[in-house]
């Protein structure tokens, strides 16, 4: 059944049009990308943008040089794109890098990352809500997908593994050598 938003012949001129042009484009693209993917991205955004104004699309020869000017946009937005994801991430990097405690180390929160680091994945996670995060019992039974019992009971069942790696007792100056804090 022909879709009543699609003009009558639009497929087939489209089809056509993108079964005689796909090795150029597809060339176009290999030689301007790194990789893979992003051929089949330059190639796919040539197409729709084809379809979309497949009336704005030269019959003949000047098809395939239209498709040219339009991969060679979708490059450039691709690039522009790229360029500043890269600079977004270095942003990050940077701000990240600043935020990093800066004050001596407190020896004690090296031992405690250590004994951190050795705690199954679970008991991690349930300590980082608890600790990183500053999440309460039923907040982090919502993260985990558990009842605030079982999260209540999983915290404490965490916190007491961590202190016995650690062969203390006092779990308030080591949850706060945990999250960092100098005390």
């Amino acid at each position: 059944m022909q879709d009543p938003r699609v003009p009558p012949g639009a497929r087939d001129r489209f089809e056509a049009l993108y079964l005689a042009c796909y090795p150029a484009v597809h060339r176009y693209a290999l030689r301007r990308t790194d990789s893979v993917d992003d051929v089949a991205d330059v190639i796919a955004e040539t197409f729709l943008t084809a379809w979309r104004r497949l009336d704005d699309v030269p019959e003949g020869d000047a098809t395939v040089l239209w498709l040219y000017g339009a991969a060679r946009r979708v490059l450039a937005n691709h690039r522009r794109g790229q360029s500043r994801r890269t600079a977004l991430a270095s942003r990050l990097r940077d701000e990240l890098a600043a935020g990093q405690e800066t004050a001596p180390a407190d020896p004690r929160a090296d031992v405690v990352r250590a004994a951190f680091a050795t705690l199954a994945p679970a008991d991690r996670e349930v300590l980082a809500l608890a600790c990183w995060e500053e999440l309460t019992g039923p907040q982090i039974a919502t993260v985990l997908g558990c009842s605030s019992t079982a999260a209540r009971l999983r915290l404490h069942r965490a916190r007491k593994r961590l202190a016995r790696l650690l062969d203390t007792t006092d779990e308030v100056p080591m949850m706060a050598a945990l999250r960092g804090e100098n005390r």
